[in-house]
Protein backbone atom coordinates (compact mmCIF):
# COMPACT_ATOMS: atom_id res chain seq x y z
CA UNK A 1 0.00 0.00 0.00
CA UNK A 2 1.04 3.24 -0.84
CA UNK A 3 1.89 5.40 1.97
CA UNK A 4 -0.55 8.36 2.71
CA UNK A 5 0.62 11.92 1.58
CA UNK A 6 -0.71 15.58 1.92
CA UNK A 7 0.92 18.54 0.50
CA UNK A 8 3.90 18.63 3.35
CA UNK A 9 4.29 15.30 4.42
CA UNK A 10 3.88 11.79 3.99
CA UNK A 11 3.32 8.13 6.42
CA UNK A 12 6.27 6.60 7.57
CA UNK A 13 4.85 4.21 9.44
CA UNK A 14 1.94 3.27 12.04
CA UNK A 15 3.38 3.28 15.71
CA UNK A 16 0.78 0.60 17.01
CA UNK A 17 2.48 -1.66 14.52
CA UNK A 18 5.90 -2.17 15.57
CA UNK A 19 7.99 -2.73 18.32
CA UNK A 20 10.05 -0.28 21.18
CA UNK A 21 13.02 -1.23 18.64
CA UNK A 22 11.47 -1.05 15.63
CA UNK A 23 10.12 2.69 16.25
CA UNK A 24 13.87 3.63 17.55
CA UNK A 25 15.18 2.04 14.08
CA UNK A 26 12.47 4.57 12.45
CA UNK A 27 13.78 7.72 14.39
CA UNK A 28 17.26 6.81 13.22
CA UNK A 29 15.81 7.22 9.37
CA UNK A 30 15.58 11.23 10.15
CA UNK A 31 15.48 13.65 12.91
CA UNK A 32 12.44 13.74 15.44
CA UNK A 33 11.24 16.44 17.58
CA UNK A 34 13.13 15.76 20.95
CA UNK A 35 16.10 16.00 18.77
CA UNK A 36 15.81 19.57 17.22
CA UNK A 37 16.52 21.48 20.59
CA UNK A 38 19.85 19.43 20.54
CA UNK A 39 20.84 20.03 17.24
CA UNK A 40 20.45 23.90 17.70
CA UNK A 41 22.24 23.79 21.20
CA UNK A 42 19.26 24.38 23.19
CA UNK A 43 19.45 21.29 25.23
CA UNK A 44 21.28 20.97 28.40
CA UNK A 45 21.17 17.41 28.65
CA UNK A 46 22.50 16.16 25.00
CA UNK A 47 24.51 17.40 22.40
CA UNK A 48 24.70 17.35 18.59
CA UNK A 49 27.99 14.65 19.02
CA UNK A 50 25.79 12.61 21.31
CA UNK A 51 23.09 12.47 19.03
CA UNK A 52 25.35 12.22 16.00
CA UNK A 53 26.71 9.04 17.51
CA UNK A 54 23.16 7.56 18.48
CA UNK A 55 22.33 8.27 14.97
CA UNK A 56 25.00 5.94 13.64
CA UNK A 57 24.58 3.41 16.32
CA UNK A 58 28.11 4.07 18.11
CA UNK A 59 25.71 3.71 21.32
CA UNK A 60 23.96 1.74 23.44
CA UNK A 61 20.04 2.27 23.12
CA UNK A 62 18.94 4.08 26.18
CA UNK A 63 17.85 2.34 29.27
CA UNK A 64 13.84 3.04 29.90
CA UNK A 65 13.86 5.30 32.71
CA UNK A 66 11.22 5.27 35.19
CA UNK A 67 10.47 8.69 34.37
CA UNK A 68 10.04 7.79 30.66
CA UNK A 69 7.72 5.62 31.81
CA UNK A 70 5.76 7.84 33.58
CA UNK A 71 5.92 10.16 31.17
CA UNK A 72 4.34 7.47 28.49
CA UNK A 73 1.42 6.62 30.98
CA UNK A 74 0.12 9.83 32.34
CA UNK A 75 0.28 10.92 28.48
CA UNK A 76 -3.92 10.12 28.17
CA UNK A 77 -4.08 11.53 31.62
CA UNK A 78 -2.78 14.93 30.38
CA UNK A 79 -4.60 15.13 27.32
CA UNK A 80 -8.23 14.45 29.21
CA UNK A 81 -6.68 16.80 31.85
CA UNK A 82 -5.96 19.25 29.31
CA UNK A 83 -9.02 18.80 27.42
CA UNK A 84 -11.12 19.22 30.46
CA UNK A 85 -9.23 22.47 31.13
CA UNK A 86 -9.74 24.37 27.89
CA UNK A 87 -13.29 22.31 26.30
CA UNK A 88 -11.28 21.05 22.79
CA UNK A 89 -11.52 18.02 21.98
CA UNK A 90 -8.24 15.61 20.78
CA UNK A 91 -7.19 12.27 18.87
CA UNK A 92 -4.68 10.10 18.56
CA UNK A 93 -2.22 10.51 15.85
CA UNK A 94 -0.57 6.74 15.72
CA UNK A 95 1.74 7.80 12.19
CA UNK A 96 4.63 9.05 12.36
CA UNK A 97 5.24 11.28 9.29
CA UNK A 98 7.93 12.76 7.69
CA UNK A 99 7.99 16.08 5.86
CA UNK A 100 7.77 16.27 2.03
CA UNK A 101 9.69 19.57 2.10
CA UNK A 102 12.19 18.82 4.32
CA UNK A 103 12.77 15.15 4.09
CA UNK A 104 14.65 14.66 7.33
CA UNK A 105 12.39 16.26 9.43
CA UNK A 106 9.97 13.62 11.21
CA UNK A 107 6.90 13.84 14.00
CA UNK A 108 5.43 11.48 16.05
CA UNK A 109 2.61 13.63 17.76
CA UNK A 110 1.29 13.11 20.64
CA UNK A 111 -2.37 14.44 20.06
CA UNK A 112 -4.02 16.40 16.95
CA UNK A 113 -7.15 18.71 17.77
CA UNK A 114 -10.26 17.81 16.73
CA UNK A 115 -11.89 21.03 14.22
CA UNK A 116 -8.49 22.77 14.30
CA UNK A 117 -5.50 22.49 12.36
CA UNK A 118 -3.21 22.04 15.48
CA UNK A 119 -1.67 19.43 17.58
CA UNK A 120 -1.04 18.98 21.40
CA UNK A 121 1.88 17.81 23.08
CA UNK A 122 1.78 16.34 26.34
CA UNK A 123 4.36 16.64 28.94
CA UNK A 124 5.21 14.85 32.57
CA UNK A 125 7.30 16.29 34.65
CA UNK A 126 8.89 16.63 38.27
CA UNK A 127 9.55 19.09 41.22
CA UNK A 128 13.16 19.09 40.59
CA UNK A 129 12.32 21.06 36.99
CA UNK A 130 12.88 24.51 38.08
CA UNK A 131 10.91 26.33 35.05
CA UNK A 132 8.47 28.75 36.44
CA UNK A 133 5.60 26.95 34.51
CA UNK A 134 3.24 29.08 36.27
CA UNK A 135 4.81 32.63 35.37
CA UNK A 136 4.17 31.37 31.77
CA UNK A 137 7.52 30.17 31.37
CA UNK A 138 8.46 27.50 28.38
CA UNK A 139 11.39 25.14 28.49
CA UNK A 140 13.08 26.29 24.82
CA UNK A 141 13.06 22.35 24.25
CA UNK A 142 9.82 22.10 24.21
CA UNK A 143 9.53 25.17 22.59
CA UNK A 144 11.88 24.26 19.24
CA UNK A 145 10.28 20.79 19.77
CA UNK A 146 6.76 22.39 19.04
CA UNK A 147 8.00 24.00 16.13
CA UNK A 148 9.61 21.27 14.69
CA UNK A 149 6.09 19.44 14.67
CA UNK A 150 4.36 22.37 13.25
CA UNK A 151 6.63 22.34 10.25
CA UNK A 152 6.40 18.28 9.59
CA UNK A 153 2.31 18.79 10.09
CA UNK A 154 1.69 22.28 8.61
CA UNK A 155 0.07 22.80 11.96
CA UNK A 156 -1.11 26.52 12.26
CA UNK A 157 -0.15 26.42 16.42
CA UNK A 158 0.70 23.90 19.10
CA UNK A 159 -1.23 23.41 22.05
CA UNK A 160 1.11 22.29 25.27
CA UNK A 161 -0.31 20.39 28.38
CA UNK A 162 2.29 19.89 31.26
CA UNK A 163 1.63 18.13 34.47
CA UNK A 164 4.72 18.51 37.14
CA UNK A 165 3.91 16.01 39.69
CA UNK A 166 2.72 16.92 42.89
CA UNK A 167 2.91 20.16 42.08
CA UNK A 168 0.10 21.48 39.01
CA UNK A 169 -0.91 21.31 35.90
CA UNK A 170 -0.36 24.32 33.28
CA UNK A 171 -1.30 24.73 29.48
CA UNK A 172 0.61 26.78 26.62
CA UNK A 173 -0.30 27.88 23.09
CA UNK A 174 2.86 28.29 20.78
CA UNK A 175 1.97 29.65 17.57
CA UNK A 176 3.50 28.65 14.25
CA UNK A 177 6.56 30.94 13.64
CA UNK A 178 7.56 30.40 9.86
CA UNK A 179 11.45 32.21 10.43
CA UNK A 180 12.18 29.97 13.31
CA UNK A 181 11.25 27.06 11.22
CA UNK A 182 13.30 28.04 8.35
CA UNK A 183 15.94 28.58 10.72
CA UNK A 184 15.69 25.11 12.50
CA UNK A 185 15.11 23.33 8.87
CA UNK A 186 18.68 24.79 8.05
CA UNK A 187 20.33 23.77 11.18
CA UNK A 188 19.06 19.98 11.03
CA UNK A 189 19.68 19.82 7.08
CA UNK A 190 23.19 20.81 7.86
CA UNK A 191 23.38 18.34 10.57
CA UNK A 192 21.49 15.18 8.62
CA UNK A 193 23.76 16.50 5.69
CA UNK A 194 27.18 15.64 7.90
CA UNK A 195 25.35 12.56 8.93
CA UNK A 196 25.20 11.15 5.64
CA UNK A 197 28.44 11.72 4.75
CA UNK A 198 30.08 10.32 8.09
CA UNK A 199 31.60 13.49 9.24
CA UNK A 200 30.63 13.75 12.82
CA UNK A 201 29.80 17.38 14.36
CA UNK A 202 32.93 19.36 16.10
CA UNK A 203 33.61 17.58 20.06
CA UNK A 204 32.46 20.40 22.47
CA UNK A 205 33.42 19.92 26.40
CA UNK A 206 29.64 19.25 27.59
CA UNK A 207 29.25 16.44 29.66
CA UNK A 208 27.01 14.87 26.96
CA UNK A 209 29.87 14.79 24.09
CA UNK A 210 32.12 13.37 27.14
CA UNK A 211 29.52 10.69 28.18
CA UNK A 212 29.46 9.19 24.40
CA UNK A 213 32.99 9.24 24.57
CA UNK A 214 32.83 7.29 27.34
CA UNK A 215 30.31 4.96 26.10
CA UNK A 216 32.30 4.04 23.16
CA UNK A 217 35.55 3.62 24.61
CA UNK A 218 34.61 2.26 28.21
CA UNK A 219 37.77 -0.19 29.06
CA UNK A 220 41.40 0.82 27.96
CA UNK A 221 43.83 -1.17 26.10
CA UNK A 222 46.72 -1.08 28.81
CA UNK A 223 49.27 -2.26 25.92
CA UNK A 224 48.61 0.13 23.42
CA UNK A 225 50.29 3.48 23.26
CA UNK A 226 50.19 6.62 20.22
CA UNK A 227 51.76 9.20 19.31
CA UNK A 228 49.45 12.11 19.08
CA UNK A 229 49.35 14.37 16.21
CA UNK A 230 51.32 17.29 16.43
CA UNK A 231 47.89 19.63 17.15
CA UNK A 232 47.44 17.72 20.39
CA UNK A 233 50.41 19.30 21.70
CA UNK A 234 49.64 23.08 21.44
CA UNK A 235 46.12 21.91 22.71
CA UNK A 236 46.93 19.45 25.77
CA UNK A 237 49.53 22.49 26.59
CA UNK A 238 47.30 25.34 26.59
CA UNK A 239 44.69 22.75 28.45
CA UNK A 240 47.11 22.38 31.59
CA UNK A 241 47.55 26.78 31.29
CA UNK A 242 43.85 26.40 32.07
CA UNK A 243 43.98 23.56 34.99
CA UNK A 244 46.58 25.98 36.72
CA UNK A 245 44.35 29.45 36.01
CA UNK A 246 41.26 27.39 37.18
CA UNK A 247 43.81 26.83 40.57
CA UNK A 248 44.68 30.32 40.78
CA UNK A 249 41.20 31.56 40.45
CA UNK A 250 39.47 28.88 43.02
CA UNK A 251 42.08 30.08 45.52
CA UNK A 252 41.65 33.65 44.63
CA UNK A 253 37.70 33.21 45.12
CA UNK A 254 38.29 31.33 48.83
CA UNK A 255 40.65 33.66 49.68
CA UNK A 256 37.68 37.11 49.32
CA UNK A 257 35.17 34.29 51.25
CA UNK A 258 37.86 33.77 54.17
CA UNK A 259 37.42 37.64 54.27
CA UNK A 260 34.03 38.13 53.65
CA UNK A 261 33.33 35.21 56.69
CA UNK A 262 35.70 37.42 59.07
CA UNK A 263 33.98 40.46 58.50
CA UNK A 264 30.46 38.41 59.03
CA UNK A 265 31.38 37.07 61.95
CA UNK A 266 28.31 36.07 63.63
CA UNK A 267 26.05 37.54 61.29
CA UNK A 268 24.07 35.07 59.23
CA UNK A 269 23.50 37.65 56.41
CA UNK A 270 25.81 40.52 55.13
CA UNK A 271 25.08 43.33 52.37
CA UNK A 272 26.68 45.75 49.46
CA UNK A 273 24.84 47.76 47.81
CA UNK A 274 24.40 45.47 44.90
CA UNK A 275 24.87 42.19 46.93
CA UNK A 276 23.87 39.93 49.65
CA UNK A 277 26.09 37.06 51.28
CA UNK A 278 25.24 34.96 53.97
CA UNK A 279 26.86 32.27 56.34
CA UNK A 280 24.23 30.08 57.79
CA UNK A 281 23.81 26.53 59.11
CA UNK A 282 22.59 23.65 57.08
CA UNK A 283 22.79 19.83 58.33
CA UNK A 284 23.64 17.00 56.37
CA UNK A 285 22.97 13.17 57.23
CA UNK A 286 24.63 10.64 55.65
CA UNK A 287 26.47 6.99 57.03
CA UNK A 288 29.05 6.94 58.88
CA UNK A 289 31.25 4.20 56.45
CA UNK A 290 34.47 4.04 59.14
CA UNK A 291 32.02 3.18 61.75
CA UNK A 292 30.07 0.86 59.77
CA UNK A 293 33.24 -0.79 58.25
CA UNK A 294 34.70 -0.93 62.42
CA UNK A 295 31.57 -2.21 63.88
CA UNK A 296 29.50 -4.24 61.55
CA UNK A 297 32.12 -4.83 58.76
CA UNK A 298 29.25 -7.70 57.40
CA UNK A 299 27.31 -5.56 56.24
CA UNK A 300 29.16 -2.88 55.20
CA UNK A 301 30.62 -5.70 52.64
CA UNK A 302 27.49 -6.79 51.76
CA UNK A 303 26.33 -2.92 50.55
CA UNK A 304 29.91 -2.49 49.45
CA UNK A 305 30.00 -1.16 45.64
CA UNK A 306 32.72 -1.26 43.36
CA UNK A 307 32.69 1.28 40.05
CA UNK A 308 35.07 1.79 37.35
CA UNK A 309 35.55 4.32 35.15
CA UNK A 310 38.59 6.03 32.97
CA UNK A 311 40.00 9.13 34.49
CA UNK A 312 41.53 11.53 31.89
CA UNK A 313 44.92 13.44 33.10
CA UNK A 314 47.49 15.42 31.37
CA UNK A 315 51.70 15.18 32.86
CA UNK A 316 54.78 16.12 32.23
CA UNK A 317 55.94 13.26 29.99
CA UNK A 318 59.37 11.83 31.38
CA UNK A 319 61.91 10.52 28.31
Amino acid sequence: MAAKKSARREAVVNVTTITREQWLEYRRSGIGGSDASTIVGLNPFSSSYYLYCEKVGALPEKEDTEAMRQGRDLEQYVAERWMERTGKRVKRNNTMWRSTIWPWMLADIDREIVGENAGLECKTTSLYNKHDFAGGEIPLTYYVQCQHYMAVMGFERMYLAVLVLNRGFYDFVIERDEEEISALAVAEGEFWERLQREEPPELDGSDATQNALRQMYPEEDSGLELMLPKDAAAELAQYQHIQEAILDLQNERDAIKARTMARMGAAALGFTDGLSCSWVTRKRTGVDTAALKRERPEIYKQYLKTTEYRVFSVKERKE
